[in-house]
């Protein structure tokens, strides 16, 4: 018997580019969150973004937001924290959450 992966995936379009993300946080009143540690959230962030390191994610959502379908954008440096963080929060119920492809050094 074959058991089900912990994280999945959804379509693509899932996927924004860096270049998108304020375009997509003003139209969707989306919540910016960047998941990497708090040491490299305090180097350099987006203005406005709050940070939730992606092993906390899980834990701490619900403290900025309680509605599943509340829009929200993830970031990281590379897009495989974000990626994760991504799937965790799909797996909880949330619908409109959006990976920077590639991060932000893409």
């Amino acid at each position: 018997m074959r058991r089900c992966c912990y994280y999945y995936t959804r379509s693509s379009s899932y996927n924004i580019d860096f270049s998108d993300i304020m375009m997509y946080s003003k139209k969707y009143s989306a919540i910016i969150i960047d998941v990497r540690s708090i040491q490299e959230y305090q180097e350099w962030h987006i203005d406005g973004a709050i940070n939730i390191p992606v092993w906390d994610i899980k834990q701490k959502i619900l403290n900025y937001t309680e509605s599943k379908d509340q829009y929200i954008i993830l970031y990281c440096s590379s897009g495989v924290r974000s990626k994760k963080a991504q799937s965790i929060l799909w797996n909880m119920g949330f619908k409109n959450v959006f990976n920077v492809n590639g991060g932000f050094y893409s």
